[in-house]
Protein backbone atom coordinates (compact mmCIF):
# COMPACT_ATOMS: atom_id res chain seq x y z
CA UNK A 1 0.00 0.00 0.00
CA UNK A 2 1.07 3.60 -0.80
CA UNK A 3 2.06 6.54 1.75
CA UNK A 4 -0.52 8.61 0.20
CA UNK A 5 -3.22 5.56 0.96
CA UNK A 6 -2.15 4.87 4.24
CA UNK A 7 -1.58 8.44 5.30
CA UNK A 8 -5.84 8.93 3.86
CA UNK A 9 -6.37 6.33 6.30
CA UNK A 10 -4.25 8.36 9.10
CA UNK A 11 -6.65 10.85 8.76
CA UNK A 12 -10.08 9.00 8.31
CA UNK A 13 -9.43 7.31 11.27
CA UNK A 14 -8.21 10.26 13.86
CA UNK A 15 -11.39 11.82 12.68
CA UNK A 16 -13.59 8.86 13.67
CA UNK A 17 -11.54 9.18 16.88
CA UNK A 18 -11.92 12.89 17.35
CA UNK A 19 -16.07 12.25 16.36
CA UNK A 20 -15.92 9.51 19.17
CA UNK A 21 -14.49 11.72 21.33
CA UNK A 22 -16.40 14.78 21.17
CA UNK A 23 -19.66 12.18 21.46
CA UNK A 24 -18.08 11.83 24.61
CA UNK A 25 -17.44 15.31 26.20
CA UNK A 26 -21.41 16.03 24.91
CA UNK A 27 -22.70 12.84 26.89
CA UNK A 28 -20.27 13.84 29.81
CA UNK A 29 -21.72 17.51 29.51
CA UNK A 30 -25.52 15.73 29.27
CA UNK A 31 -25.47 13.74 32.27
CA UNK A 32 -24.44 16.93 34.19
CA UNK A 33 -26.90 18.71 33.16
CA UNK A 34 -29.79 15.91 33.41
CA UNK A 35 -30.90 14.23 36.83
CA UNK A 36 -31.38 10.77 37.56
CA UNK A 37 -34.84 10.75 38.19
CA UNK A 38 -35.37 12.01 34.53
CA UNK A 39 -32.86 9.56 32.89
CA UNK A 40 -35.53 6.92 35.00
CA UNK A 41 -38.29 8.71 33.49
CA UNK A 42 -36.71 8.64 30.13
CA UNK A 43 -35.83 4.75 30.33
CA UNK A 44 -38.97 3.61 31.77
CA UNK A 45 -40.38 5.81 28.60
CA UNK A 46 -38.70 3.76 26.57
CA UNK A 47 -39.03 0.69 27.39
CA UNK A 48 -42.52 0.50 28.72
CA UNK A 49 -44.18 -0.56 25.11
CA UNK A 50 -41.54 -3.15 25.07
CA UNK A 51 -42.03 -4.61 28.53
CA UNK A 52 -45.40 -4.79 28.07
CA UNK A 53 -45.33 -6.98 24.92
CA UNK A 54 -42.69 -9.16 25.90
CA UNK A 55 -41.32 -9.31 30.03
CA UNK A 56 -38.40 -11.07 28.88
CA UNK A 57 -36.92 -8.32 26.61
CA UNK A 58 -33.41 -8.64 27.33
CA UNK A 59 -32.53 -5.02 26.80
CA UNK A 60 -35.58 -3.71 27.72
CA UNK A 61 -35.21 -5.00 31.26
CA UNK A 62 -31.06 -4.24 31.69
CA UNK A 63 -32.18 -0.59 30.82
CA UNK A 64 -34.88 -0.49 33.52
CA UNK A 65 -32.45 -2.48 36.26
CA UNK A 66 -29.75 0.20 34.88
CA UNK A 67 -31.95 2.80 35.54
CA UNK A 68 -33.39 2.08 38.99
CA UNK A 69 -30.11 1.60 40.06
CA UNK A 70 -28.47 4.96 38.73
CA UNK A 71 -27.23 6.95 41.72
CA UNK A 72 -25.86 10.42 41.77
CA UNK A 73 -22.61 8.79 42.60
CA UNK A 74 -22.47 7.06 39.41
CA UNK A 75 -23.77 10.02 37.21
CA UNK A 76 -20.97 12.22 38.34
CA UNK A 77 -18.23 9.24 37.66
CA UNK A 78 -19.66 8.72 34.04
CA UNK A 79 -19.88 12.54 33.64
CA UNK A 80 -16.68 13.32 34.46
CA UNK A 81 -15.16 9.67 32.24
CA UNK A 82 -16.58 10.52 29.67
CA UNK A 83 -16.21 14.33 29.91
CA UNK A 84 -12.41 14.01 30.73
CA UNK A 85 -11.75 11.16 28.02
CA UNK A 86 -13.13 12.97 25.25
CA UNK A 87 -11.33 16.36 25.97
CA UNK A 88 -7.84 14.33 26.78
CA UNK A 89 -8.34 12.60 22.73
CA UNK A 90 -9.97 15.72 21.48
CA UNK A 91 -6.66 17.81 22.23
CA UNK A 92 -4.50 14.70 20.90
CA UNK A 93 -6.97 14.69 17.86
CA UNK A 94 -6.08 18.55 16.74
CA UNK A 95 -2.22 18.13 17.42
CA UNK A 96 -1.91 15.07 15.31
CA UNK A 97 -3.82 16.58 12.34
CA UNK A 98 -1.50 19.76 13.08
CA UNK A 99 1.07 17.52 12.62
CA UNK A 100 2.34 18.37 16.23
CA UNK A 101 5.58 16.38 17.10
CA UNK A 102 4.80 16.18 21.23
CA UNK A 103 0.90 14.89 19.76
CA UNK A 104 2.39 11.44 18.45
CA UNK A 105 3.91 10.01 21.49
CA UNK A 106 1.19 11.42 23.67
CA UNK A 107 -1.74 9.63 21.81
CA UNK A 108 0.17 6.12 21.65
CA UNK A 109 0.71 6.65 25.47
CA UNK A 110 -2.66 7.65 26.54
CA UNK A 111 -4.12 4.72 23.95
CA UNK A 112 -2.00 2.02 25.73
CA UNK A 113 -3.70 3.56 29.05
CA UNK A 114 -7.37 3.39 27.28
CA UNK A 115 -7.07 -0.12 26.14
CA UNK A 116 -6.17 -2.38 29.42
CA UNK A 117 -9.12 -0.10 31.17
CA UNK A 118 -11.06 -1.12 28.18
CA UNK A 119 -10.22 -4.74 28.55
CA UNK A 120 -10.77 -4.78 32.21
CA UNK A 121 -14.11 -3.10 31.45
CA UNK A 122 -15.27 -6.04 28.77
CA UNK A 123 -13.99 -8.47 31.54
CA UNK A 124 -17.03 -7.66 33.82
CA UNK A 125 -19.12 -6.11 30.86
CA UNK A 126 -19.00 -8.60 28.22
CA UNK A 127 -19.88 -5.85 25.30
CA UNK A 128 -18.80 -6.14 22.15
CA UNK A 129 -18.57 -2.74 22.14
CA UNK A 130 -15.63 -2.41 23.77
CA UNK A 131 -13.28 -5.22 21.60
CA UNK A 132 -13.98 -3.40 18.46
CA UNK A 133 -13.35 -0.06 19.90
CA UNK A 134 -9.97 -1.64 21.43
CA UNK A 135 -9.25 -3.54 18.05
CA UNK A 136 -10.33 0.05 16.07
CA UNK A 137 -7.41 1.77 18.65
CA UNK A 138 -4.65 -0.88 18.12
CA UNK A 139 -5.60 -0.33 14.65
CA UNK A 140 -5.19 3.36 15.16
CA UNK A 141 -1.46 3.10 16.98
CA UNK A 142 -0.07 1.48 14.42
CA UNK A 143 -1.14 3.80 11.66
CA UNK A 144 -0.23 6.84 14.13
CA UNK A 145 3.63 5.19 14.65
CA UNK A 146 3.72 4.82 10.98
CA UNK A 147 3.10 8.35 10.84
CA UNK A 148 5.25 9.40 13.92
CA UNK A 149 7.99 7.66 11.78
CA UNK A 150 7.55 9.87 8.78
CA UNK A 151 6.82 13.04 10.99
CA UNK A 152 10.39 12.37 12.97
CA UNK A 153 12.12 12.05 9.62
CA UNK A 154 11.21 14.82 7.33
CA UNK A 155 11.64 17.01 10.40
CA UNK A 156 14.74 15.61 12.25
CA UNK A 157 15.98 13.93 9.01
CA UNK A 158 16.37 11.13 11.12
CA UNK A 159 16.27 7.38 9.59
CA UNK A 160 14.14 4.79 10.12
Amino acid sequence: MDERRIHQFFEVSILLKGAHALVGCVGGLALVLVSTSTISTLVNALTQDELLEDQHDIIATRLMIFAQTFSVETKHFYAFYLFSHGAIKIVLVVGLLANKIWAYPASLCVLCGFIPYQIYRYSYTHSFRLIVITVFDLRVMGLIWHEYRLVRRHVYGERI
